[in-house]
């Protein structure tokens, strides 16, 4: 460094302190004793980066008072706060429930930064630390991915796992709260009496306040309040922010006759999201819009989907029927009547659609709430499970059955099998799910059909299902066209939870491992032919590393939620290179 320069960074950061300090001073001198202290109780967050900009986010209130607030900004190179990088000025109000968010410009790629907030008594927020996306030229990438977040299920334990990990950014796929009330039938509040996890208010969330003191509670958690300010969250909503198993028109968890209308609680719903989350919206006259991209440098892209609020047709599980809509689901897609029905609409697909042809990422990554790959049973497990109540025994001979026809095939070929295991494997499969994109099959084939075509690289980020999940991403047609990770539930109960907890070595083949080796792992030998790994018992989050070369999916699981103190470990990693090999361990 030569003595110009020296001296040139050393008048640049004496400014920066002295007009730092000079601030703070004039700030306490305005201010004074006599000025209401505001409190930042729900702390401070960052999200949506790009590369010269993230979203700054906070709260604050002065205690039993409903004025507005002003607050000063700042984003600084040090957690000192010497070299203010920039600043400025924001205001808190009731009609924005006291959150206040500033879109801060000017910032230099792939960087770190910290970052506060001061209000006009000199109360100085917590302080966060937040990154812009990376240069075109970013080596790695590190990416935290969450789901399904249930307050009175348990302690956040994955939050503060995450929070000591390695990652550079947190992805959230929805459900990042739940609308249920505290009554102990609801779903999740058998332990929360004892956990001291009630949930506040006592109904399920409809009004305005309702949603804000809902967001407020989940933001009053230590571990989720440390996860924000330790990295930028970019996020998207599933169905529990609104209300369960929603779609454009309604969700199951709405009654009109004691709930109101739809369209009046799905925009309260979308207002308070805006409020309380740290997103770049939009469209600011229409907040039920947030589908939005992403470029990592050129290692990825990362389109983050809405399929749930903004294009999707009611579920056919939705409708009543006695079989729970598979009539409707096997007439509509083998009568080619299912062409019109939407998970997303038009004009998202066609966003979709050009946003992945004009990146020039090594991988495409889309984040989407619902499980995307094929989840199709064999019928026979299906009609057995049916039958249980009356032939227990039956299931497991069922399943039994079939992946031992499985591993005939596999070992010896299709000669091999006899025709009643011929019949078994040739029989036709059923999704267990139609909430999931497997309900809209030909909605989703226009997506995968529309990705093949264009020759890229595609990586799917799920959550919604509570469990952990890697998948290959088919065509109708059984045309490979990507890979599914599906990240486990923060708190929210799986399989487990109804008793098929044991169902993982089924579901993924890793049952036959003693008889066919490793051989057996990740080649679609268990009941579900596009599954090649599942865990359906444990709680966590998914690490992922993405370089041009591969991406690696580290399923890192928490021992319980039941209680704060916890340890954490990874359950399984898997890679996939560019060339499409894939390895577990």
């Amino acid at each position: 460094m030569t003595v110009q320069s020296s001296r040139r960074d050393f008048m640049v950061k004496t400014a920066s302190a002295t007009a730092a300090v000079a601030m703070l001073g004039t700030l306490a001198a305005c201010g004074g004793s006599s000025t209401p202290k505001a409190d930042f109780k729900y702390g401070v967050a960052s999200g949506d980066p790009l590369a010269d900009r993230v979203i700054l986010w906070t709260h604050a209130k002065i205690a039993d008072s409903t004025n507005s607030v002003w607050l000063t900004w700042q984003v600084a190179a040090d957690n000192a706060f010497a070299t203010v990088l920039r600043t400025g000025r924001v205001q808190t109000t009731e009609a924005s429930s006291f959150t206040a968010k500033v879109d801060v410009t000017g910032l230099a790629a792939g960087s770190s930064y910290f970052y506060r907030f001061v209000d006009d008594a000199g109360v100085i927020s917590t302080v966060g630390t937040t990154r812009t996306l990376p240069a075109s030229n970013a080596a790695s990438v590190k990416l935290a991915v969450f789901s399904c977040a249930l307050y009175s299920e348990g302690f956040f334990n994955a939050y503060d796992a995450a929070a000591k990990s390695d990652a550079q950014y947190a992805i959230h796929l929805g459900d990042y709260l739940y609308e249920y009330g505290s009554d102990p039938k609801k779903f999740g509040n058998t332990d929360a009496v004892a956990l001291g996890r009630l949930t506040v208010p006592a109904n399920d969330m409809v009004s305005l306040s309702d949603y804000r003191a809902r967001y407020a509670l989940y933001r009053s958690d230590p571990n989720l309040q440390a996860l924000h300010a330790r990295m930028p969250w970019i996020t998207i909503w599933d169905d529990h922010e609104f209300a369960n198993n929603a779609y454009v028109g309604g969700a199951e968890n709405h009654n009109p006759l004691t709930q109101g209308d739809w369209p009046t609680r799905k925009n309260i719903a979308a207002k308070v999201y805006h409020e309380w989350m740290p997103i770049r919206t939009p469209d600011a006259a229409n907040l039920l819009k947030i589908y939005r991209s992403f470029d990592f440098g050129n290692l990825l892209s990362l389109h983050m989907l809405d399929t749930r609020i903004e294009g999707r047709d009611q579920q056919y599980d939705n409708y009543g029927d006695a079989d729970g809509g598979v009539t409707r689901y096997v007439t509509g897609l083998t009568s080619g009547t299912d062409a019109a029905r939407r998970m997303i609409s038009a004009t998202q697909q066609s966003w979709l659609t050009s946003s992945i042809s004009s990146s020039t990422a090594s991988w495409q990554f889309l984040g989407n709430q619902d499980i995307m790959a094929r989840m199709w049973f064999p019928a026979s497990v299906l009609q057995a499970y049916a039958a249980a109540a009356t032939n227990p025994a039956g299931v497991a001979s069922a399943i039994s059955n079939y992946l031992t026809a499985k591993a005939t095939r596999a070992a010896a070929g299709a000669a091999a099998l006899t025709p009643t295991q011929s019949a078994l494997l040739n029989a036709p499969k059923i999704p267990y799910n139609l909430d999931s994109w497997d309900g809209y099959p030909s909605n989703r084939e226009a997506v995968l059909q529309t990705i093949k075509a264009q020759k890229k690289k595609l990586v799917t980020l799920s959550g919604d299902s509570h469990n952990a999940w890697f998948a290959n991403l088919t065509t109708l047609a059984g045309e490979k066209v990507g890979v599914e990770f599906a990240a486990s539930s923060v708190t929210a109960p799986g399989f487990e939870s109804v008793g098929l907890g044991a169902m993982a070595s089924s579901l993924d083949g890793s049952a036959l491992v003693a008889q066919l080796g490793s051989a057996a792992v990740g080649a679609g030998l268990g009941l579900v032919d596009d599954l090649n790994y599942v865990d359906t018992i444990r709680r966590g989050y998914l690490l992922m590393t993405v370089t041009t070369d591969a991406v690696k999916g580290e399923y890192v699981f928490v021992s319980t939620v039941k209680s704060a103190t916890y340890t954490a470990a990874v359950g399984k990693t898997i890679s996939v290179t560019a060339a499409g090999t894939v390895t577990y361990a």
